[in-house]
């Protein structure tokens, strides 16, 4: 059987319990077919919220539109032209903890997960034009979606119930996920609709070919379920001797290995995920085998979080 062909992806990572003044992350492009690594961006900079553990380090979702990337920080879109210059930002009150980003037609759907909140952004206008809010009532414990003006006062409170995580549009309905939820959830026509379950713990669920594709954060796997919940297939992420580890001495609550974040499908049917320390590995899920890895550093505090398949 002729091996499928492994893409060229850019990722984000995140580096977790770090020191200021220390780089907390960067942007790197990954041939894995070549197994060529270039960093492309250094983020280390001084105007960084240091409390907590990876909230504001580092960069994260990643999304393109008219040949540029557009990067999120915790409370920031950047856009980088194709030599990874920033060009603009944008900033927006509601915009907290941000973690993947996607883009349908010429709207961002940003997820903000400080706010228990998905924005969306006009790029044509370069504006926020509108955000919902999914949390659980304070009366009955479910879940309810409340809309809002990201451009005007009177939205949510800061808070992360849920930790919203993901959010994609499929031309109908936002499919949104977050590692506090047992199931997607479907916005349409501005209603909260639940949609097929899903275990808790996970990060980039998505539908793909009619399943549910994770990265199942919380089982150290990459899987997919079928729409009842099941679980079809799994595929352990890395896992590195300890000894191979440098700064294992950080608590696990702060960082650990095979925490999996990121995920990208080629159109031949790769999987691609994110693992820490800084790995990016190709899977074929009916094998159950990794086609290939690719280590970027050893060091347990970085972790991968953007993951998309480069198409510059």
């Amino acid at each position: 059987m002729q091996a499928k062909p492994l893409p060229k992806v850019i990722a984000t990572s995140v580096i977790r319990s770090v020191s200021q003044g220390q780089s907390h992350g960067g942007v790197y492009l990954v041939d894995l077919e070549t197994s060529e690594i270039t960093q492309v961006v250094d983020w280390n900079t001084t105007s960084i919220n240091w409390e907590g553990r990876g909230l504001d380090r580092g960069l994260r979702g990643i999304a393109f539109f008219h040949g540029n990337t557009y990067i999120a920080a915790s409370d920031e879109i950047f856009v980088f032209d194709k030599n990874f210059k920033i060009v603009k930002s944008f900033r927006n009150p509601y915009l907290k903890h941000c973690h993947e980003i996607s883009i349908a037609g010429t709207s961002l759907f940003l997820t903000s997960t400080g706010f228990d909140s998905v924005l969306i952004f006009d790029l044509a206008q370069e504006r926020f034009v509108r955000g919902y809010c999914i949390r659980p009532s304070a009366m009955t414990g479910r879940l309810g979606l409340a809309t809002f003006n990201p451009e005007q006062p009177g939205g949510p409170l800061p808070a992360d119930t849920i930790h919203i995580n993901n959010a994609v549009y499929d031309g109908k309905k936002i499919i949104v996920c977050g590692t506090g939820l047992q199931n997607l959830l479907y916005i349409e026509d501005n209603k909260l609709i639940p949609g097929p379950p899903v275990p808790k713990g996970t990060h980039n669920t998505f539908l793909y070919n009619g399943f549910i594709l994770v990265n199942h954060t919380e089982a150290d796997c990459i899987a997919y379920f079928d729409l009842h919940g099941k679980m079809l297939q799994s595929v352990p992420v890395p896992y590195y001797a300890e000894n191979e580890l440098s700064m294992s001495n950080i608590p696990k609550d702060h960082a650990r290995q095979a925490f999996g974040r990121g995920l990208c499908v080629t159109k031949e049917g790769v999987v691609i995920g994110g693992s820490s320390p800084s790995t990016i590995t190709a899977y074929d899920l009916e094998s159950k085998k990794i086609i290939k890895s690719i280590n970027l550093t050893m060091d347990i505090r970085n972790s991968i979080h953007g993951l998309e398949i480069w198409p510059f």
